[in-house]
């Protein structure tokens, strides 16, 4: 943790040397966040509800999923930028340091500007919440907090699997934004509103249901089983799956020769 806390202090004074370009960058961050929140607020102005989902509901969704994907650029982002390591050899490198070659690529890229996405779905977030009118405790707080931590493993696990297909076509695979940016667009809404079929695959196959979908139910009454908050937990255990196809692919990595 201390090593990791050191990288980070390294890439806040790195930005840092040029303040206009990152208050900028942060700037077109918003925007862009700001455009995708335009179309779910236009939506829900002019339709109240989508598929008996109120508009309180649709914000919970919305919130969590752009703050859960945005810690996931945060921190993870390293692993979404990897085809340029391994095309430019820089793998090679960190192979040969004494550190887990997870750790290195985790703090090679620290996307710092994403904090105004962080803001952004934290606002929405509670706006949703102040909706709703959910009658908060203890444990619904702690849920909160898992199920947004669930979120972010699942979009690093994401990540990782992007990371490990690297090794293979030595270029990042685009159909995997379908799963990370189209998957946020996509999780804006209930995941129940696209229909069973939908919502069993984001499910079992891609745990986004555990951490979107499932605690809601229970946080907005309309469920009363607990354990729901705890779906988020599937998020982790995906993590899993993820390593071993990162392992696979280290085993088999060649250099680019660059």
């Amino acid at each position: 943790m201390k090593l990791y806390l050191h990288y980070l202090s390294l890439h806040m004074k790195t930005i840092m040397q040029y303040k206009g370009s990152f208050w900028m960058t942060s700037f077109g961050q918003l925007l862009n966040a700001l455009s995708a929140l335009a179309v779910v607020w236009i939506l829900m102005g002019r339709f109240g509800q989508v598929e008996g989902y109120s508009a309180g509901e649709v914000f919970l969704c919305f919130g969590t999923v752009n703050m859960a994907f945005a810690l996931a650029e945060l921190f993870f982002r390293g692993f979404d930028a990897f085809a340029g390591t391994v095309r430019t050899g820089e793998f090679d490198r960190i192979l040969v340091r004494p550190r887990n070659e997870i750790f290195q690529v985790l703090v090679s890229k620290l996307e710092l500007t994403r904090w105004v996405r962080i803001l952004e779905g934290a606002v929405v977030l509670l706006v949703g919440i102040g909706i709703c009118g959910i009658r908060w405790s203890g444990v619904r707080v702690l849920g909160l907090v898992f199920l947004l931590l669930g979120g972010t493993a699942y979009f690093a696990g994401l990540f990782l699997i992007y990371a490990a297909f690297c090794f293979f076509t030595l270029e990042g695979l685009e159909f995997m934004n379908i799963l990370t940016e189209g998957g946020k667009e996509f999780g804006a809404y209930p995941l129940a509103i696209y229909g069973k079929g939908m919502l069993a695959a984001f499910t079992f196959v891609l745990p986004m249901a555990c951490f979107q979908y499932y605690p809601f139910l229970y946080l907005t009454g309309r469920s009363a089983d607990p354990w729901l908050l705890l779906t988020p937990a599937c998020c982790f255990l995906f993590l899993l799956p993820c390593y071993v196809f990162w392992r696979f692919g280290v085993r088999r990595y060649k250099s680019s020769g660059s």
